[in-house]
This record gives structure tokens, sequence and C-alpha cells, in this order.
């Protein structure tokens, strides 16, 4: 049996580096004056194509971090949702069923600086639903992350 060499990514992998070359083709594309508004509408497109369950909690999660951090702008990241500063990607969402995971995932990239003092603290969160719980500590994370 023989197997072809793929740099060691997987074919999952690699339809998501293409996804993010598309993604940085047409934002170089793209004029300066609607670019925010096309990124956002990128967004929801993506989020709309979401099954039910993903696409229930990465509205609401889209509307936690619009409302509370609105200095963050929506744009796609390796072909999912996520909220950047200056063009840099602050915090995300990844779809499960997108990755072939068994849940979705919201985290924060070293620009959100959580830092704590105790050296230690949490960078992603597994996401299945959103209780009341549950947005009140993605609230609170966004608006440290935003700060």
């Amino acid at each position: 049996m023989s197997t072809k060499h793929t740099g060691g990514f997987s074919e999952h992998e690699r339809a998501a580096m293409q996804e993010r070359a598309a993604e940085l083709k047409k934002e170089a594309n793209r004029g300066r004056g609607n670019k925010k508004a096309a990124e956002e509408l990128d967004v929801l497109s993506k989020i709309a194509e979401m099954a039910d369950s993903d696409r229930a909690v990465a509205e609401r999660i889209h509307a936690i971090v619009t409302t509370t951090a609105p200095e963050l702008s929506p744009k796609l990241w390796y072909g999912q949702p996520a909220y950047a500063r200056k063009g840099k990607v602050v915090c995300f969402f990844r779809s499960g069923q997108v990755d072939k995971e068994r849940y979705s995932t919201f985290g924060f990239t070293t620009e959100a600086g959580l830092d704590d003092e105790g050296g230690l603290w949490p960078t992603s969160y597994a996401v299945t639903e959103l209780s009341d719980e549950a947005e009140e500590t993605i609230t609170a994370l966004v608006k440290k992350a935003a700060c």
C-alpha cells in the first residue's frame, strides 16, 4: 500500500489554508471604503451556512462580541468567524461540525491579553450551547480582551 506524502497536513487542514488564502486575496481586492461592511457580511454569511446548533451559538456569540466590543471588527479567519483589533484577531469561533469535532470552540489569541496573575488562564472554551452563565462569562472575557 503506498501513501502519498502531503507535507503533514490533513485534507481538512489544507482546505482551511486554501480558504484563508482566498480570504486574503479577497481582502486585497476590496476597496478601503466598504471593507469593514464586506467583512462583516462574510462573517454573517459563514454563520448562516452552519448547521442549526452551531449557527445558534455563533449568532449569539457574534451579537455578544459586536455589542460588548464594537471596536473589534468581524472578519473571517481560516474560514471561520473572528473579531480583530487593527487587523489582528483577538477572538474567534470555530464550528465543531465544520472542524469535524464533537463541540465548537470560542477562543482568544495572544492579542487578547487575557494573561492572569496566576500564570494559568484559559484561551479557548468548548461550546455546545450558551446558558445565561456562559453568556456572562463570554461577555466578561470579551470586555477584558478588547481593552
